[in-house]
C-alpha cells in the first residue's frame, strides 16, 4: 500500500509542476516568453549562416510556440492530477484495477517528459543551438524537469505485484 501511495502522491506532485509551471507562464507572460524569443531567433548563438537559417523571427510564430508549450504543460498537469485520482480510487483493489487507472498518470508523465526532453533539448538545444548562447541556455533547468518526471514514470509504470 505505501508504494500505491507513493505513485499517487508522486503523481499529484507532477501534476501540480505542470499546473504551477503553466500558469507561471500565464501571469508572468514577459519572463518565458523573452527566454524562447531568444532561443528561437538565436540572437545570441553566435552560430554560422546556414544554421542561422533556422532562426525564427517571426512574433507571431514564436507566440504560437510559447502558446503550444503552456497549453502542454497545463495539459500534463490535468492529466496527471486525473490520474492521480484515478489511482486514489483505485488504491484499494486488486493489482489488475490500480495497473488501469495508471494509464492517465502515464499519459500525463509521458506528455510533460515529451515536452521537456523533445522542446527544450532536442528543438531549443539542438535545432536553434540553445547551449552555445551563454545568457539564455535553459537546458540545465529542463533537465531538472526531465530527470523529475522521467524518474515518476519510471516509478508509476513499474508493475503492480499482486496482493498475497
Amino acid at each position: 500500500m505505501i508504494a500505491r501511495i507513493a505513485k499517487i502522491l508522486l503523481t499529484a506532485c507532477a501534476g501540480l509542476l505542470g499546473l504551477v509551471t503553466g500558469l507561471g507562464n500565464i501571469f508572468d507572460y514577459g519572463t518565458n516568453f523573452e527566454v524562447l524569443r531568444h532561443v528561437v531567433s538565436m540572437d545570441t548563438t553566435d552560430a554560422d549562416a546556414a544554421l542561422m537559417s533556422r532562426a525564427i523571427l517571426s512574433d507571431t510564430l514564436q507566440r504560437l510556440f510559447y502558446a503550444g508549450i503552456i497549453a502542454t504543460e497545463l495539459a500534463y498537469g490535468a492529466l496527471c492530477l486525473y490520474g492521480a485520482l484515478r489511482l486514489f480510487g483505485a488504491r484499494k483493489g486488486d493489482a489488475a484495477r490500480f495497473e488501469t487507472a495508471k494509464q492517465w498518470a502515464i499519459g500525463g508523465l509521458a506528455l510533460g517528459f515529451a515536452l521537456y526532453f523533445f522542446g527544450f533539448m532536442i528543438i531549443g538545444g539542438e535545432w536553434f543551438q540553445m547551449w552555445r548562447s551563454i545568457d539564455w541556455n535553459f537546458q540545465q533547468p529542463a533537465f531538472r524537469f526531465i530527470g523529475s518526471l522521467g524518474l515518476i514514470l519510471l516509478f508509476v509504470a513499474q508493475p503492480e505485484a499482486p496482493r498475497g
